[in-house]
Order: structure tokens, then sequence, then C-alpha cells
């Protein structure tokens, strides 16, 4: 049985295909309700823009895979119980399936689970949720940083933040192979470059060494940087004694940061107000080819329109009649800002859901890819959502070379 599905690399007439310009589509399988009942998927359809979400049956997505996995999509990675699939087709069109096998569980005697049903120890492997860091095998900065038990098992009251950095992974993932065939189109043979501004207690950084050292075995050098010298002292101490040589830390100011090594991904997770304006300055302004934000307290433009500057009868009026709609509003209509500026500098950009909003309600994602024809400039755009609101967002327009 197929318990996922990943297809990427679209042809370029996908839209007149599928009808939807769809970049890449992830399918997941949903545990079936009891043991008569059929196989269900979830569907995840993203193109640069947005995410559609639906539902299929086994039978429509075999269909789907025979109709698209190795045309519409050049790179289809399907993932079984006892094997992973590989579908590729070159340029010429040639189509080659490569197979790896999965370890399974060794005792398949069948255990009674509530409701009387039995399953074996493998479908009920098979019910938990595949994650990038799996559980049961033990990843050594979890378990320094009390995340994970010596013996693998996630501790109960961290399982929220093992699914926050299995989710991050995810998106990286998403990206990685851009990033990849960026840098071998430039004839970049450099290690792939990461830095993290306002790392804090770097959980996401020390996953992203872990995610490309040793899930990906890519060469990669990672960077954090943050203004809490104890939290950096600390941080370094623990990829010190792990052993990450590829693993860095400094103290510093987002906005003063300089190295001549320009990074390949830069991300920014819960940067407080504009000094996630200052990371993505960086980052456009050097034309790095990927960027993950998760912006924080998102109070300049709120406080702007405190000083009742929106014009009269303005359609947006409503919104900025009750403080805490206005507050909501403001940080949406920043981020909703800051994609439009990253768009305007040549990028592909992406507003997803990061967790939860039950863990956290800073939960919106900014990811943005770098497109391949773009090149940095030091133009100044003029955002017609700014005009209505009769704000001049100082920071926000940053996006200059400096």
């Amino acid at each position: 049985m197929i318990l996922s599905v990943t297809l990427s690399k679209p042809v370029k007439n996908v839209e007149e295909i599928l009808g939807s310009p769809f970049i890449r589509i992830k399918i997941k399988r949903i545990a079936a309700a009891g043991v008569s009942s059929s196989a269900q998927y979830f569907c995840e359809q993203f193109t640069e823009k947005q995410v559609f979400h639906k539902k299929i049956s086994e039978s429509e997505l075999e269909s789907f895979l025979a109709e698209h996995a190795g045309t519409t999509f050049k790179s289809c990675v399907k993932r079984c119980e006892t094997e992973e699939i590989q579908i590729l087709a070159n340029k010429k069109g040639k189509i080659t399936e490569i197979r790896h096998p999965i370890a399974t569980e060794k005792n398949s005697k069948s255990q009674p689970v509530a409701g009387g049903i039995n399953f074996t120890n493998q479908q009920l492997l098979n019910k938990k949720k595949s994650y990038i860091l799996e559980e049961g095998k033990a990843v050594p900065f979890l378990v320094l940083l009390g995340i994970m038990t010596a013996d693998g098992r996630v501790v109960k009251a961290r399982y929220d933040k093992f699914r926050q950095i299995n989710r991050f992974l995810e998106f990286v993932d998403d990206i990685l192979d851009d990033v990849l065939d960026a840098k071998k189109a430039a004839g970049d043979e450099t290690p792939l470059r990461v830095v993290d501004f306002g790392s804090g207690k770097s959980y996401l950084t020390f996953a992203l060494q872990y995610f490309f050292s040793v899930v990906k075995h890519i060469d990669a050098e990672i960077f954090g940087l943050d203004l809490k010298k104890d939290v950096i002292d600390y941080c370094q101490s623990l990829a010190d004694k792990l052993s990450l040589s590829n693993l860095k830390f400094a103290v510093g100011d987002i906005s003063e940061y300089k190295n001549e090594n320009v990074p390949d991904i830069v991300v920014t997770l819960h940067a407080c107000d504009t000094a996630t304006d200052y990371a993505l300055d960086y980052a456009v302004s050097r034309g790095v080819r990927a960027i993950l934000s998760v912006p924080c307290c998102q109070h300049e433009l709120n406080l702007q329109l405190k000083k009742g500057s929106v014009p009269a009868g303005s359609a947006l009026a409503p919104l900025l009649k009750y403080g805490l709609i206005k507050e909501r509003f403001a940080a949406l209509a920043t981020d909703a800002v800051r994609a439009e500026l990253l768009e305007k500098r040549g990028y592909s950009v992406q507003i997803l859901e990061f967790i939860d909003e039950s863990n956290t309600p800073k939960n919106l994602l900014i990811r943005a890819i770098k497109k391949a024809e773009s090149q940095p400039s030091c133009e100044v755009y003029e955002i017609p959502l700014l005009s209505e609101l009769g704000a001049n967002l100082t920071l926000l327009n940053l996006f200059k070379s400096r």
C-alpha cells in the first residue's frame, strides 16, 4: 500500500494539463477508520502563491500516478510499506524507476487495540505520522535539548516542539532541490550556506545542521546570530559538545551583519518586529536563493495606525475600529506588504501555516524562492495598501541595496 507520494519538477505546460500551475504535490495516507475502510489520502497541491487541499481515494491516487508520474511531473517519490520508489524522467523523456527497500518491524505478531481489532506491529507503525526526524531513533541534539530521551522517545511535554521542528524541515525539504539546482546552474561548488538570524535557543538551527549533514548528506555550513550572549554561548557549547564543526554561532545585530560569503538560504524565525525586515533586506540585497521567515511582533504599522492616519471614509476603516482587530489586521497587512515587496524583487512567494495556531499564534511562514532570471535592484516600489492606510513604513521599504 502507498503511504506517501511527492511529485515535483513539473513540465512547462502543467497548467494546461491540470488546470493550475502546480509546482509540487504532496500526498499522504490517512489511517482508515476500520479494517474494512478503503484507504484515503490527503493531497496538498502547491502553486507559487497558494496551497490547495483535498482528500482522494486509493483508486484516484493510483489513476493520477499512472497518468502523471514521470510525465507531467519529472520526479516522483512514492513510499510504500516495504520500499521507496523513485520515478524519474530525463530531458529526453526516458523514465527510470529506482527502488530502495525499507526496513520493517521484525515482530509482526498481532496486538489488540481499542475496539477488539487486531493490528500487527507494522500496521501500528504505519498509523503513526511519518516525520523527517523519526520517533524511536535517538537524534543527538534533540536528546541534549531535552526533547528526546536517550532511547529515542519524544518527551510528552515537548511533543509540540518536536512537531514544530519536523514541520519546519518539511518546508526546507520542499525548496532544497530548487536551491541546489540554482547553485549547480551558477557553477557554485561551495558548501550550502545557511544563516539563521535571531537564532535564539537554536532548536531549528541544530535541526538544519542534522537535516543537511545526516539526513541529506549535503556539505553545508550553518551560522546562527542572536543578540543574547548567554544564549549564544550555550548554543556554541552544545555544538562543540556534539562536535559539529559546520555549525557556528555569534553574538550580533541583524542590522549590522556583514559577511563576504553570501548565504544560499536565510532563515528568520520569530525575529521581533523590524528585525525581520533587516533580515529580509539583507537577503534580497544579496540575491539569497531562498528565504524562510516566521515574523513576530509586527508593531510598526499598528503604531502608525493609532495616529488616525487612515483617510476618512476608507473601506478599511471598519478593520481599524476595534483594538484587537486592528492589531491583528496590522500584523497581517505587514506580512502582506513583505510578501509583495519580495515578489517585486524577483522572488516567488508563498505564505503558509507554520504550525497549528493552538501551539503559537505566530504561525505564518513567508517562504520565498529567487527566480532564476531576477537580479538585485536598488529600485524602491510603491505599495497601494500602504497608501490606502496612509502609512509610511520606513523599515519595510528597506528593500534596496545598502
